[in-house]
């Protein structure tokens, strides 16, 4: 069930987005005067489509291969290779009778599209529910460092006061690319010491295989004590009770939460002796620890205060518009990484099954539309990038066009698509690939 949950919102998310960017090559094709004869969700390869109808002159349909969709374009040469037109005389309502500027209006246009929607849908969420976030000052104990984190040299309890010089004001920050995409150094306070701790510039590599939370956890350094305990477990059998509080593990003093979580997970499949606190008195008893490091109880825990920020309707615009945009730009500097080598391609590219993964096996509809707006910017992106096959291989011809003066040849363009084709569907064969063998690794 969780797998069917997971592929509907992928489906219906990417959906969305590749009806709007479509429809952003339509309403520009349109307005030219350019006939437009088909309009698809997905791709009806070999001409094999789940529905279909004509209206006005136009084919709209649901084809039966999930891989994006498209317009066919009256006179211009796109991924159906369809060139018999283009042997005839140029018409008026042709693609390729059209100004070179109308032209590249028109392979804009849903780029454009997908940019407007990322905006948009970042604006309504933030008129709806805002800025929630914790301040730094909030973060009484600390940090709490996973594997990279330590690998770089952090230890639970440090204060992160700065990166770059610039004073840190929402914990969140310390897992945003203001940390991870760029030359970082962090200024960190260690009981009464400050020093500084430089993030490796191929951190993302580190992350695609073990997750932000080994960086930095979300959940700061905390206090707490037992609230409810499962049945059967280690810790009902060792008679805790709620209300206790641990106080060391095999003489090992555990204070905060990680601490006592780092220590059971040393000691799997063991028993161990801990030192409780019941009221006003201390207790020595034996509890049996099982195969996940886990005793069998759950924490009363007081988290740090959050902050949230409520915007008006215009007001929500330029900050909804700075999260789009940010999104597009921290993603185009992850491809900068892999062109650099910082970041290896298998660590960085996902499937649709990746994608699947990231909305969840159950519908949070904050999350879904969040994604959306997300992938929104990753495909106006994406299609900028100069591929044949693209908006952006198209977008580059036109360009040459425009500084020769003259058009490039249909013989060269009709290559030009089928080269891009072989590279696109190369690396959607890898990006699956990939992505298979990190489900697989994981089980």
């Amino acid at each position: 069930m969780s797998f069917l949950i997971m592929a509907g919102q992928l489906i219906l998310g990417l959906s969305i987005l590749v009806i709007l960017h479509e429809f952003g090559h339509f309403l520009a094709a349109r307005a030219f005067g350019i006939k437009v004869e088909k309009f698809y969700l997905f791709f009806d390869a070999w001409g094999v489509s789940l529905f279909k109808f004509n209206y006005k002159g136009v084919e709209y349909g649901i084809g039966w291969l999930p891989l994006g969709g498209y317009v066919k374009i009256a006179g211009m040469i796109d991924e159906s290779m369809d060139t018999d037109q283009l042997a005839g005389p140029p018409q008026p309502w042709e693609f390729r009778s059209k100004p070179a500027w109308q032209r590249l209006i028109v392979m804009l246009g849903g780029i454009i599209v997908n940019i407007i929607v990322g905006i948009f849908i970042f604006w309504v969420l933030t008129i709806r529910y805002g800025e929630t976030y914790t301040p730094n000052a909030n973060i009484k104990y600390g940090i709490v460092p996973g594997k990279i984190g330590t690998k770089m040299g952090l230890k639970a309890g440090d204060k992160i006061n700065s990166v770059n010089s610039k004073p840190i004001v929402r914990f969140e920050d310390l897992i945003s690319s203001k940390v991870l995409l760029d030359k970082t150094v962090l200024n960190v306070q260690r009981g009464n010491d400050t020093l500084d701790i430089k993030v490796p510039p191929t951190i993302l590599n580190d992350l695609s295989d073990f997750g932000i939370e080994e960086f930095i956890n979300r959940v700061p350094r905390i206090k707490f004590a037992i609230d409810t305990i499962a049945h059967k477990s280690g810790a009902e059998q060792a008679g805790l009770k709620k209300g206790d509080s641990i106080l060391t593990v095999n003489g090992n003093a555990v204070a905060y939460f990680d601490q006592v979580q780092a220590q059971l997970r040393a000691n799997k499949n063991k028993k161990v002796q801990l030192t409780i606190k019941r009221g006003d008195s201390l207790q020595q008893v034996a509890a049996q620890i099982n195969a996940e490091g886990v005793l069998g109880f759950k924490p009363k825990v007081q988290l740090p205060q959050d902050t949230t920020i409520k915007y008006g309707f215009l007001g929500s615009l330029p900050i909804g518009a700075t999260k789009a945009w940010s999104m597009f730009t921290d993603n185009a500097k992850g491809i900068g990484k892999i062109f650099t080598g910082q970041v290896k391609a298998r660590k960085a590219i996902s499937s649709p099954i990746g994608i699947a993964v990231m909305f969840g096996s159950h519908v949070d509809w904050i999350r879904f539309w969040s994604l959306v707006g997300f992938l929104s910017m990753v495909l106006a992106l994406t299609n900028l990038l100069p591929i044949p096959g693209l908006d952006g291989g198209h977008t580059v011809f036109l360009l040459i066009e425009m500084i020769k003066g003259k058009p490039l040849s249909d013989k060269f363009l009709e290559r030009a698509q089928i080269v891009g084709f072989v590279l696109l569907i190369s690396l959607m064969v890898f990006a699956f690939g990939n992505d298979i063998v990190k489900q697989v690794m994981k089980k």
